[in-house]
């Protein structure tokens, strides 16, 4: 049998419980004390198979008795997978499908491109950013939900799909034919330089090229002159155990600890280490994290800010360290099933645990619905391990206890959080409208050229511009709430309209202008410093374990 190594990820359960599993390995075995109880089982299966109500098929009645059993471990993460749940298990940890290339929103009610991808049949045929598919092979999208669209977009690999595009600025429709191809997503998602000196690397998923991929990117960007990194793990939910230890790989020196596990499972007891010379030795390196980071970029996260090799900035990481192993029980044509079963712990380099402990385990596909932004209150985390005191390699204290800490904490503007439960409320349920009326503000700006820098200021006029558009809508804001949600909505207004115009590189640029409070601390700090040590030194009165203490952290 094929064993894969894979560490489950997401910055919720569900996900998680999609996203793989690592440590493959056979299991099993009987007990003669047990005998009586499987003959009960059988008993109980026989009876209900002959006697209830309804005809159930035998088969079945297995199947939910072994969903029933999972789901009495309350554990998110363990679970039966086969169909669409193993082909999507598969496209995970590969990072492959077949299709055009291209990512696609629903807005303004159209499906509307968002980017091509590089290299991909969708920019080769011209697809571009802001272009509306109205029509797949001939059939109507207007009533499609985006994941119908996806759905029609991929197929297999040689097969031709038929576009009908709506182009800003272009007066009849355009008639596109698209041969898919293999398409990988690219963990590298953005790859640019902020200003002469700093780089930023977006990785979103750790899947079977992600290290050689931002390998290649920091090479690129240190050709051009880049002399500090940033390299933002927000809302990744992880991967590839293999591909996480060998991003670690890239900033440690052989040697040093990157991960290890525990479990009672063959295998389970092992540690990781670095093995090849650091690929970056003296360049500052600064990594943002939040309450989406989880599973294997905490690994990294967390072995970087142990070996005191990274300045770890904005919220705590979803808290995902756990270990699940992936069974094969199946492999018959057309009934492969694999159990995915939670078989051990991962702890950092220093002997942390970051497993933030589940509460609510009433069904495998709980759903977490934190803020990935706000700090994870005491109540939450595993008081313990919390309390515990561990040091990094330069006697920095860091803690256990549910997630990364970072060692700048750095939270949203409370202005802002407030505007936007204001906003929120105000809207109600037109909050699709207002989302569709900055995309339709974006995608006009982008026919008419109406900006030349993405780094545009909002005036007065500008928003009433937009407020004109959201009242053709239906939508209209009081003069009371216009006052305090007025700066967002021009942020929201220039960020969404910098990415449709500029493009995500663009949109960043704008971004770590300040929009995004915790990129442009870190675009401070990283053109301040000179060396790893004077990040460091920055932080240290950002002290964690004191920032926790006020975020309310034993």
């Amino acid at each position: 049998m094929n064993r894969k190594h894979i560490v489950v990820t997401t910055a919720v359960a569900a996900l998680a419980f999609l996203s793989g599993g690592w440590l493959l390995q056979k299991s099993g075995g009987s007990n003669d004390d047990v005998y009586q109880e499987a003959r009960l089982f059988d008993d109980v299966i026989t009876h209900v198979a002959d006697f209830y109500v309804d005809s159930i098929p035998e088969p079945k009645l297995y199947r939910m008795a072994i969903d029933g059993m999972l789901g009495q471990l309350r554990d998110p993460y363990t679970g039966f997978l086969d169909g669409s749940d193993l082909a999507r298990l598969a496209e995970a940890t590969s990072g492959n499908y077949g299709g055009i290339g291209a990512q696609i929103d629903k807005r303004d009610g159209a499906i509307v491109i968002v980017a091509p991808l590089p290299e991909t049949p969708a920019e080769a045929a011209g697809i571009t950013t802001g272009d509306r598919i109205v029509a797949v092979n001939d059939t109507s999208t207007a009533r499609w939900t985006q994941e119908q669209c996806v759905s029609e977009l991929r197929g297999p690999v040689g097969t031709t799909v038929h576009l009908t595009i709506d182009r800003p600025g272009v007066s009849t429709p355009i008639k596109i034919a698209i041969v898919r191809a293999e398409i990988h997503s690219r963990a590298v998602r953005l790859a640019t330089m902020l200003d002469s000196t700093v780089g930023y690397v977006e990785l979103y998923g750790f899947s079977q090229s992600t290290a050689a991929e931002l390998q290649q990117a920091v090479d690129s960007l240190r050709g051009v002159g880049m002399h500090a990194l940033i390299l933002d793990l927000r809302y990744n939910p992880g991967g590839l155990l293999e591909e996480g230890t060998g991003v670690a790989d890239l900033f440690l020196d052989p040697g040093q600890e990157i991960v290890s596990t525990r479990g009672r499972a063959p295998d389970a007891n092992r540690v990781v280490v670095d093995h090849a010379p650091q690929r970056y030795p003296g360049m500052p390196l600064l990594v943002l994290v939040n309450g989406a980071t989880a599973s294997a970029s905490e690994i990294v996260a967390g072995a970087l800010q142990d070996h005191d090799r990274a300045l770890i900035l904005g919220t705590t990481s979803y808290g995902k360290g756990l270990v699940q192993s992936v069974y094969r029980l199946s492999n018959q044509p057309g009934d492969e099933v694999v159990l995915k079963l939670t078989t051990a712990k991962w702890y950092t380099p220093s002997g942390r645990s970051i497993q933030l402990p589940i509460h609510d385990r009433r069904a495998p596909d709980v759903v977490d619905d934190r803020d990935p932004d706000e700090e994870i209150p005491a109540a939450d985390r595993d008081s313990a391990e919390a309390a515990q005191v561990y040091h990094t390699d330069d006697g920095r204290v860091v803690h256990g206890g549910g997630g990364i800490t970072p060692d700048m904490i750095v939270l949203p503007d409370s202005a802002l959080v407030a505007a936007r439960d204001r906003l929120t409320h105000a809207l109600d349920t037109n909050v699709v409208k207002f989302s569709d009326a900055l995309a339709a503000f974006a995608l006009d700006a982008r026919a008419h050229h109406s900006f030349t820098s993405p780094r545009f200021q909002v005036t007065p006029a500008i928003r009433d511009q937009f407020l004109a558009t959201l009242r053709r809508r239906g939508v209209t804001l009081d003069n009371a709430t216009l006052a305090v949600t007025g700066p967002l909505i021009d942020e929201e207004l220039g960020d969404q309209t910098a990415r449709f115009v500029f493009g995500r590189a663009g949109e960043l640029r704008r971004l770590s202008g300040g929009d995004d409070k915790v990129l442009a601390t870190a675009l401070h700090l990283a053109d301040t410093a000179h060396s790893q040590h004077d990040l460091l030194t920055m932080a240290a009165p950002h002290d964690p374990s004191a920032q926790a203490a006020r975020a309310g952290r034993p």
